[in-house]
């Protein structure tokens, strides 16, 4: 199995000819052309293995269109923090409030996201914009909205009630996307377990994901889904509704203030059915969820719908004298988010403490348990700049060569807290470039104790070239920065969680007292403040305008798509459990397919297979090793090479791989080996020991494998880092060694068209697949 960026099925057999066994253009198990039908002929492959490769890029990064996924990354991020949680025990109270917490925060992003599709669509295009002749004069697209041109959609009611199809369709394209790819990711089942009793492993070795249900979440992202397309469309209701209001108390009519009270009381009675909905939905893992919940899925979000399309009726409704002036109402709508979402981190952290001081095995957890808090903090920031750089941008547009809410501006721009989100934003920067900066010190430092060391891993007669010895150990400390990333994100959280406070305290000072708060201060206060705002503004909108560039130069670059892919490879292999407008989770195809083929190749043929992994594969083939029933789980040898199991997943996501998961997976199978480099920036030791005394790690390997010329290597030897294991020796004496670990014991190989309940004679020679 190949890792992160993909490897086509003829690179990992080293056949040019090779056929497709099961599978399809999306993921599937090719062989040689040669070995196609090696079960038909028994004899030919007496003592010799069969390789297969599973190839699953096209899962992630094979679709260009993909690409275009970077707008949802703290959807994705927010749904990391969900399996961020410490190892405590399952039956922990905290376990609940965790992933409860979590959805919430969710759902804050994509109220939000709404938020700032109304601000851009509604307040200051069909608003702001269309009601300023000084804004739309130069701009022949608007003027049917102008009041100078007197037309039907000219009155303000009528223009937002246009205006809010924008947000409707940003809403219902998210709905489409996550039903689409839920059809195609989380409805893949998974095989039937054949009963079997573990090698004694203790309840708490035991991992959630081994759970028969844990990679089927068709039921749970359904429900997700319909809970989060209705807050959206309950969002733009609301802003509808707070326009309505503020025309109907200037025209004094008591038969729209009445509609309108009345069409508040549904907004507010389904925002509370979907708070519920939220909160009702936790994961089921014990067995697979095929439960149908229609009453949710279908009738709330069209609920929802129906009740847009009467406030639409209700705002557009003629008022006499009604005019657009200044922003529309609840621009603290943003502040309030941004408060409730930091209330969440906050109550998130302190359930993570109480989880960690419960937890089995915390030795090397990530931020000592706080990695989910800080990474939801993290998610929540992202938000707030792709949101307020889309509004800084589209308002910096529309009002041409002004600056928006300045003096002589056509327009008053966005909402007073996103101007001071931009204006912490530098701020934030400089601690990031200053984290870089001791990031580049400390691989000079170790760079220099780590070159002392380099000449005794090879012969001591070849000549010593110091700008050799220079670039492997520039190669060693820069691949040991992996290991500082809990600083870097404990810092720019705790950076962001302050800078977030100071926005958030400033603009609501600003509304209190209206003006430049730099009012009255000394011109160098005044003018680095202006500095400061105009840069993050523009920060802001190079982050939207790079991800967009990004996401278009990957549709059109194959090169850039598969780089751009390599991210969701690591970001999108968890389930979605919190967010179900993140990308979807790859793994709820290739577990269950890895699976399948496993259980259904040894039960046909009972056989015995070497399970080899990459990177990123070496995490499936664990996925896939959990799901298998011990019987057949027994039947296996793992070898894991580059493979970030303990040095990422298992500090990262210890309630799942932590020491004591990984300890029982190794006590279930037949044997585990791991090879590692201390030049690979991602893959590490497995840091097990064994109960026999054995060994599962294999390193480090030296890297290069020679240091200059040889006879063997007539040409510089490069640094692999993280890539090309199979050329060390020791991959292939090491695999070769499980390979005739798991052929003394074989049972015999039954004929490939016998029953599934055949035996084949037990003196026979049987067959192992690598």
């Amino acid at each position: 199995m190949h890792g992160v960026g993909g490897t086509s099925a003829q690179e990992m057999l080293g056949d040019p000819r090779v056929q497709l066994i099961t599978g399809d253009d999306t993921a599937a198990c090719y062989r040689r052309t040669d070995d196609a039908d090696a079960e038909q002929r028994p004899d030919d492959y007496r003592g010799e293995p069969v390789r297969e490769a599973y190839c699953w890029s096209n899962l992630t990064s094979g679709n260009g269109a993909r690409a275009l996924w970077l707008i949802l990354l703290p959807f994705m991020v927010a749904n990391l923090a969900h399996w961020m949680r410490p190892a405590a025990p399952a039956e922990h109270r905290a376990q609940r409030i965790y992933d409860v917490l979590v959805r919430l925060l969710a759902l804050t992003l994509t109220v939000l996201l709404a938020a700032a599709a109304c601000e851009v669509a509604l307040d200051l295009t069909a608003w702001q914009c269309a009601g300023t002749t000084a804004c739309n004069a130069d701009k022949s697209w608007m003027g049917f909205l102008s009041p100078d041109n007197s037309g039907w959609w000219s009155a303000p009611g009528r223009r937002l009630a246009l205006a809010a199809t924008v947000p409707l369709a940003v809403i219902g394209f998210l709905w489409w996307l996550s039903r689409r790819t839920w059809s195609a990711y989380e409805s893949a089942s998974p095989p039937p377990r054949q009963p079997g009793t573990s090698r004694g492993t203790p309840v708490a070795e035991r991992t959630a994901l081994s759970r028969e249900g844990f990679w089927y979440g068709r039921r749970v992202v359904a429900r997700l889904r319909a809970a989060h397309t209705t807050a959206g469309v309950l969002t733009v209701g609301t802003v509808l509704l707070a326009a309505g209001a503020k025309a109907d108390g200037r025209a004094g009519s008591a038969a729209l203030a009445v509609t309108g009270r009345a069409l508040t009381v549904l907004v507010a009675l389904l925002a509370v059915t979907t708070l519920v909905v939220v909160w009702r939905t936790a994961r089921n893992e014990a067995a697979p969820d095929v439960r149908s919940d229609r009453l949710v899925v279908r009738v709330l979000p069209f609920a929802a719908l129906a009740v847009l399309v009467l406030i639409a009726v209700h705002t557009g409704w003629a008022r006499t004298g009604a005019r657009s002036h200044g922003a529309l109402p609840g621009a603290a709508a943003f502040g309030g988010i941004a408060v409730f979402q930091g209330l969440l981190v906050l109550a998130l952290a302190l359930t993570a403490w109480v989880l960690q001081r419960a937890a089995r095995d915390d030795a090397r957890t990530a931020l000592c348990g706080m990695g989910g808090p800080a990474v939801a903090l993290l998610a929540c920031a992202v938000g707030g700049v792709l949101s307020g750089g889309v509004a800084q941008r589209f308002a910096d547009w529309l009002d041409g060569d002004a600056t928006p809410g300045q003096e002589h501006a056509p327009i008053p721009g966005p909402p007073v807290l996103l101007s001071w989100q931009a204006s912490v934003l530098p701020v934030l920067l400089v601690v990031v470039a200053g984290v870089a900066v001791l990031a580049a010190v400390r691989v000079v430092l170790v760079r220099g104790r780590v070159a002392r060391d380099v000449p005794g891993l090879y012969d001591p007669r070849e000549h010593l070239d110091r700008r050799r010895i220079k670039g492997i150990a520039g190669a060693i400390a820069r691949a040991g920065l992996t290991d500082a990333a809990p600083v870097l994100v404990a810092a720019i959280a705790a950076v962001t969680l302050v800078l977030g406070a100071g926005a958030v305290a400033g603009a609501w000072l600003t509304d209190l007292a209206p003006g430049r708060a730099t009012d009255g201060a000394p011109p160098v206060v005044h003018a680095a403040a202006e500095t400061a705002e105009s840069l993050g503004s523009w920060l802001m909108s190079a982050g939207v305008i790079l991800l967009i560039t990004m996401g278009r130069r990957a549709y059109r670059d194959h090169a850039a798509r598969r780089t751009i892919g390599i991210l969701w490879d690591v970001g999108t292999f968890w389930p979605r459990a919190a967010h179900p407008f993140a990308p979807p989770c790859y793994a709820e195809r290739a577990v269950p397919d890895l699976t399948w083929r496993m259980a259904t190749w040894t039960e046909r043929f009972d056989g015995r297979l070497v399970l080899s992994g990459h990177s990123q594969g070496s995490v499936l083939a664990a996925a896939a090793l959990w799901q298998l029933d011990p019987v057949t789980r027994s039947r296996v040898a793992l070898l894991t090479y580059g493979s970030p199991l303990e040095r990422l997943y298992g500090r990262w996501f210890p309630a799942f791989f932590g020491p004591p998961a990984l300890t029982g997976l190794h006590r279930e199978m037949d044997d585990w080996r791991n090879l590692w480099r201390f030049t690979d920036p991602i893959g590490g030791p497995i840091r097990l020991t064994c109960e026999d005394g054995g060994r599962i790690d294999e390193g480090p390997l030296r890297d290069p494998l020679a240091f200059g010329r040889t006879l063997y290597h007539p040409l510089p030897a490069q640094i692999l880092g993280h890539g090309d294991y199979q050329a060390d020796p020791v991959f292939r004496r090491v695999r070769a060694e499980l390979i005739a670990r798991l052929g003394p014991d074989l049972p015999g190989q039954r004929p490939a068209d016998a029953g599934a309940d055949s035996r084949a004679d037990q003196g026979s020679s049987g067959r192992s697949s690598a």
